[in-house]
């Protein structure tokens, strides 16, 4: 008769908690799904999970941000571990064939209605937490410290993070030693990726106005074409990443909005454009974006545009960069949880996330030092259709699967929810936990 360890008997009381509660957790997801809700408009979502995390025991404040939900377990004396998920969902008429699809629509900001989807999966990120928050109560004899739970609002528009940071929340729930979060990719289900130091890029999405002076198509001599001034912007814009930024790095600058007039023999009074900005260094982000409004505002000089062009930021965020310590801690967990086989090394992404605000102390704007931060991608594709993928590499496959933002995309099988379950439970186990083998923090950090 062999003796398990007590990182197989930790092991083996996470896979039991996550048994008992599977299905009341895949309930709480289709519901989430079945209800989307636009960014800050998240109050049904909310509700939810504020109510379902009371239920578990968790001291829970709703509001904070406007609709985000922070949960604290109090359990002896140790550090603090933040687990994040976000809520919103995105204005995608969903094409998923579900019977729990959404066929929910919200009136957006520009007063026009729009179909719902939670087609990034947010929805399940919540229900992980939710998952997470369950185990973590059952086990309190393995761990000592606190747990933190942030569901936070309005990532697709990378406002939450700072909404609920800017409504005091490390000063009113305390300040964590780390950060965890995790986000679905179309990798296999059931596999978790990894990435130390730069993972995810910044963004800015910039709108811009260019005004002209409009007039009769047929007298464009007695007018200032603002199309034509656009349309040179367009052309120099690209210049930017060929002749300015250097090779070694990967900037991205697309015009992913140009519009302008209302029939073909009418001179417009003014253009609008939006452009969408991505890099990997904080730094050179902002250079990128100065050359931008440097570029529109000597192309409108040129064109003898009547005013100064105006600029909006409309969305923005920093790029992500990953504690490569704390990397280490978590995927050692991870590891031991799911197997070497089941871990994969991910690839840094052009997309952008609002997660990094919670541990930059000058971009989060609440001051002292940064705190460390592990963001982490759970495989959302089911075996069979991982298989059928063409290609051998994660990156290979990847490209001939549905993505998030697609209105096909679906990341919320059973393998997948369990293993977001799982990752979030054993990574704040690497800072919590006791008598597991796994080295404390501090002395603080033991059980009595």
């Amino acid at each position: 008769m062999t003796t398990q360890s007590p990182t197989q008997d930790l092991k083996d009381a996470i896979g039991a908690r996550v048994d008992a509660t599977l299905e009341e957790i895949q309930a709480l997801y289709r519901q989430l799904h079945q209800t989307p809700e636009l960014p800050f408009q998240e109050h049904r979502t909310s509700e939810r999970i504020a109510g379902a995390l009371e239920g578990l025991g968790f001291e829970v404040t709703r509001g904070v941000g406007g609709t985000g939900v922070v949960s604290l377990l109090r359990n002896g004396e140790g550090p603090t571990v933040m687990l994040r998920g976000d809520m919103d969902a995105l204005p995608i008429k969903e094409q998923t064939g579900l019977d729990f699809a959404s066929r929910e629509t919200a009136i957006a900001e520009d007063g026009n209605e729009v179909p719902l989807m939670h087609a990034c999966g947010h929805d399940l990120h919540s229900s992980c937490v939710v998952g997470a928050a369950g185990v973590m109560a059952a086990l309190r004899e393995h761990w000592s410290g606190t747990l933190m739970l942030v569901c936070q609002p309005a990532e697709e528009i990378f406002g939450g993070a700072r909404a609920m940071l800017d409504d005091g929340l490390y000063e009113r729930f305390g300040r964590p030693d780390v950060i965890l979060g995790q986000h679905n990719m179309p990798a296999l289900a059931g596999t978790i990726g990894h990435i130390a130091g730069s993972a995810m890029a910044a963004c800015t999405n910039l709108a811009v106005t260019i005004h002209g002076a409009g007039g009769h198509g047929s007298m464009p001599a007695q007018t200032v074409d603002p199309v034509v001034i656009a349309a040179h912007v367009v052309t120099r814009l690209q210049t930017i990443v060929s002749r300015e930024v250097p090779p070694e790095e990967t900037v991205v600058v697309t015009v992913g909005k140009l519009h302008a007039g209302t029939q073909a023999n009418i001179i417009p009074h003014s253009a609008e454009l939006e452009i969408n900005i991505r890099s990997f260094d904080n730094t050179l982000h902002r250079q990128v974006v100065v050359a931008i409004e440097r570029i529109v505002r000597a192309e409108c000089e040129a064109g003898r545009s009547p005013k100064s062009p105006e600029f909006r930021v409309l969305s923005e965020t920093i790029a992500l960069h990953n504690d490569p310590s704390a990397v280490e801690q978590v995927r050692r967990a991870h590891g031991e949880h799911f197997g070497e086989a089941s871990l994969y090394d991910m690839p840094r992404l052009n997309g952008s996330e609002d997660f990094p605000f919670f541990g930059s102390a000058e971009a989060g704007g609440f001051g002292g030092e940064d705190i460390p931060y592990v963001y982490w991608f759970i495989g959302a594709t089911p075996a069979e259709r991982w298989a059928e993928a063409p290609g051998e590499s994660v990156s290979q496959k990847m490209r001939h699967l549905e993505m998030p933002h697609s209105p096909y995309y679906f990341p919320g099988n059973a393998v997948t929810l369990r293993t977001g379950i799982e990752a979030m439970s054993a990574g704040a186990l690497a800072y919590l936990g006791v008598g597991n083998g796994r080295k404390p923090l501090s002395t603080q950090d033991t059980m009595p």
